[in-house]
């Protein structure tokens, strides 16, 4: 029984320690948990802040290649309703 008795306390000292090295990891986990998370906020504000800007300029250049793309057609058509076939 004297073996049995070591053996336990041996395994609630094992439980122990194990205890606190859990506490620890899981505080380093929630440190390092919370930098990345901080510092994907910051890389994320950043891409934002700078695609911001180049994103409107593409919008802003498809609408006119749009109103020309579209002006041009309107101007073929009208064109061609009112011109007619031409003689060689």
């Amino acid at each position: 029984m004297a073996s049995l008795d070591g053996q336990w306390k041996a395994l609630q000292k094992q439980l122990a320690r194990l205890e606190v090295q859990t506490r620890q990891v899981r505080g380093e986990a929630r440190k390092r948990l919370k930098r990345v998370e901080r510092q994907t906020r910051i890389a994320v504000r950043k891409a934002m802040r700078q695609a911001e800007p180049r994103v409107r300029q593409a919008v802003d250049e498809a609408a006119r290649i749009g109103r020309g793309l579209r002006a041009g057609v309107r101007a073929g058509t009208t064109a061609y309703r009112t011109g007619g076939r031409r003689k060689k």
